[in-house]
């Protein structure tokens, strides 16, 4: 499965189907496991969990074993995982299942597909996991529901979970052979969440290059620091494909300078009041952006890769007829990748509190255009009496130091538990939730900079000259957003800006 289908699931409402070859091949596995388990001792089919896998589990107490993990351990705290990341969290899960080295009944992937598809989402608490036998916890609150306890939130509100199954004519899923150890034992808590970061991360990139080449515009920026031929010779796949975005966007403006006319003339100016070179928060996009697109095209690469993987423990493998212990679960690739994603998002969210400052502070960016000056805080009201955009940057200044500080590493922070069993783990959940938090800022900020930017271009009635791509994105923010001169709230304006800015894909190719 690509992100594009998994997009299609979270955001499109597509369902997914199972074909009967698909569901032959997984009952095959589990029909093997049934036989193959006789007379062994395997780890969580006749063993306690973890430290206690010493301890062999007598034959009449085995399903009792596999429904006291899942109950045993919905034991999170705290708030509720966003819904959309439960959801993806199960299409993980079942895509697991789908590579037929679980030796789960088909019953379970036709449940977890029948919640997927009913928007039947399970309260999952945000705290639990340390990501190193899988995320336990909070895939034990997923699984609980499949078994029909708990809560879940169905038809746009949270209800026992028996009323949602009532309701979408579903049952309780029944427990067979290592069902319980399978559902909770693997890395979907945090590749589901890390898969929905991506998404949003990927839309906040092309915004904040989108913005860039605006910002440039307004300020008149020489065009050669996003030339083929200056950004060719520094062999860099990332900020090559940023330069080929910018110069896309930027197509038929006529804001931008050319360095060949103004300076390359034989010009005998002394002093040059336009700045030879922009401050590097306009002149430097291709590289600052560069390495964040290899980040993010990683990123999907590691994501998709756990999406498609068998990552639980034991691995039952029909073909060889053997079952191998180890640790599949471990979730460092989804936490090292989560830190990585929310560096990267931490250092957008920088480039855009830059650009804006530069908007905003006109004894720096000393801006004209056919006679008009850029004011400060992009006021189009009284000076003194009217304040502009002035405190919207207090808020996008405060959210991008919160961001600098959650921006260090989770992956690191290992902590032995569970006996010492788990004696090193990845914290992969807590890396994705923190991402989550740090995206999120993003969103805020970039939302300020784009009500920052058209009303830059209405300061300067400059909007006939912009380039075709940045006249279509003004027409539509102008449409819900438009130009203000007396002070009002702004709190309301941001949030449908990021609402916008959500939903809204750019297709620039990321």
């Amino acid at each position: 499965m690509e992100l594009e289908e998994i997009y299609d699931i979270l955001f499109e409402d597509k369902k997914i189907e199972i074909s009967q070859e698909e569901r032959k091949k997984v009952e095959e596995c589990y029909d093997f496991l049934e036989e193959f388990k006789k007379d062994k001792v395997i780890y969580g089919i006749n063993t306690g969990f973890g430290p206690m896998a010493q301890y062999r589990v007598s034959d009449e107490h085995l399903k009792e074993l596999q429904y006291n993990i899942i109950r045993s351990h919905s034991s999170g705290a705290g708030e509720a995982m966003p819904l959309i990341a439960v959801k993806a969290a199960m299409i993980a899960r079942y895509m697991t299942f789908m590579q037929c080295r679980s030796g789960v009944h088909p019953m379970v992937v036709d449940q977890i597909v029948s919640y997927i598809n009913n928007d039947i989402i399970p309260y999952v608490p945000q705290h639990g996991s340390v990501g190193a036998s899988g995320d336990l916890v909070q895939l034990a609150h997923i699984a609980y529901t499949l078994i029909g306890e708990g809560e879940v939130h169905y038809e746009g509100e949270w209800m026992e979970t028996k009323e949602a199954l009532k309701r979408a004519g579903l049952k309780p899923m029944e427990i067979h052979g290592r069902d319980g150890l399978s559902v909770v034992n693997g890395t979907a808590m945090m590749t589901g969440l890390g898969l929905v970061n991506l998404i949003y991360a990927k839309r906040i990139a092309e915004w904040v290059i989108m913005l860039s080449v605006m910002t440039n515009e307004i300020a008149g920026s020489y065009d050669d620091f996003m030339t083929t031929e200056l950004n060719s010779v520094r062999r860099q796949d990332g900020q090559q494909d940023v330069a080929a975005m910018m110069r896309e966007i930027a197509k038929g403006s006529k804001m931008m300078s050319k360095r060949q006319v103004e300076l390359y003339n034989g010009t005998q100016e002394t002093l040059f009041k336009k700045k030879v070179q922009p401050y590097y928060s306009l002149r430097c996009i291709p590289q600052v952006m560069g390495p964040v697109v290899e980040v993010l095209k990683n990123a999907e690469r590691v994501l998709i890769n756990e999406v498609n993987s068998a990552d639980d423990n034991p691995i039952v493998d029909p073909e060889a007829k053997m079952i191998y212990h180890g640790g599949n679960f471990h979730g460092d690739y989804i936490s090292f990748e989560m830190d990585k994603l929310k560096i990267a998002t931490t250092k957008m969210t920088m480039l855009a509190e830059r650009q804006m400052n530069y908007l905003f502070h006109d004894k720096i960016n000393e801006i004209e255009y056919k006679g008009k000056s850029l004011p400060p805080f992009v006021n189009l009201g009284v000076l003194g009496l009217n304040y502009g955009m002035q405190a919207c940057q207090f808020t996008a200044t405060s959210t991008t130091a919160e961001s600098q500080t959650l921006s260090n590493p989770m992956y690191v922070h290992s902590i032995p538990n569970n006996n010492d069993n788990q004696d090193i783990v990845s914290m992969g959940t807590n890396s994705a939730l923190i991402a989550k938090h740090v995206v999120d800022n993003a969103y805020q900020v970039v939302a300020i900079h784009m009500m920052t930017v058209c009303q830059a271009i209405d300061c300067l009635g400059c909007y006939d000259d912009m380039s075709e791509k940045s006249k279509e994105v003004y027409d539509e923010v102008r449409s819900f957003f438009g130009a203000f001169r007396d002070d009002t709230e702004k709190y309301t304006d941001i949030a449908n800006m990021e609402k916008y800015l959500r939903v809204k894909s750019l297709e620039l190719g990321l």
